[in-house]
């Protein structure tokens, strides 16, 4: 059996990628109250940006916690057309869950599916995610560990599909966003703890890209992506403030006789 490390950097890699899943459950909240306080195209936009944002976050997480894992006695690669996929596994299973819960008449039904299908989205981008990792060796799960990383995944999204419908001030988007970022990891260190490696050394080259060729150069583009998105929606007015800023209509004036 290979030694497995999940903090190869120390604790850079846990702290930094906590930080990034809760700033990509912040921001899509924050969308979220924007989307519930709005109709037509402009929903649909806000909850499109909701969905990327928690996506993109949960999948930015993993992989910057993956920088961190080693196995010793073989090296490391990643399969790109695999890890990309698991990308857009994350961003799409998240879209369906948020705009079920932004259109869903049925509230809670639309939060018990749209968890559901969320949470088991993501644990699919988790282990698709895995299955992308190239070594010299054979990896096994522990099926316990593997079945409570997917009830975790399903509660965490779940909480964050009922924080976007019940949460409206920043400062209980913050905590709830703490929170969430504490789930997402939570589920992901889980689901790591479920993995063991049976190393078999070989001459032959891995195929695939190392995570510094790859993994981490795109987990900065998208963390770029979520603090510059961040921004704009911290800068953009809410619609009670535009309408605050309204003129006033004018007076209408009495018919003469």
């Amino acid at each position: 059996m290979g030694h497995l490390d999940h903090a190869a950097l120390g604790w850079l890699t846990p702290v930094l990628s906590y930080v990034m899943a809760c700033v990509g459950a912040a921001l899509a909240l924050r969308c979220t109250v924007r989307a519930l306080g709005a109709t037509g195209r402009a929903r649909r936009n806000w909850l499109a940006t909701a969905a990327t944002a928690l996506g993109t976050g949960i999948w930015t997480m993993h992989f910057i916690a993956m920088l961190g894992f080693d196995v010793s006695g073989t090296e490391v690669r990643y399969d790109v057309p695999l890890t990309l996929l698991s990308l857009v596994v994350a961003v799409a299973v998240v879209g369906a869950g948020v705009f079920a819960v932004g259109y869903g008449r049925d509230t809670r039904r639309a939060l018990a599916l749209g968890g559901l299908a969320t949470g088991l989205g993501v644990a699919a981008m988790h282990y698709l995610g895995m299955a992308a990792l190239r070594l010299h060796g054979h990896i096994g799960y522990d099926p316990f560990m593997v079945a409570l990383s997917v009830v975790i995944a399903v509660v965490a999204a779940t909480a964050a599909l009922w924080a976007g419908l019940n949460i409206r001030t920043p400062a209980a988007v913050a905590v709830a966003s703490l929170v969430m970022g504490g789930a997402v990891s939570s589920m992901h260190y889980t689901g790591m703890l479920a993995v063991s490696v049976r190393v078999a050394p070989s001459p032959t080259a891995l195929r695939g890209a190392t995570a510094m060729q790859f993994i981490f150069p795109l987990a900065v583009g998208l963390g770029s992506y979520l603090f510059l998105t961040s921004a704009f929606v911290a800068l953009s007015p809410t619609a009670d403030a535009r309408e605050a800023a309204a003129p006033a209509p004018p007076p209408v004036e009495s018919p003469t006789r």
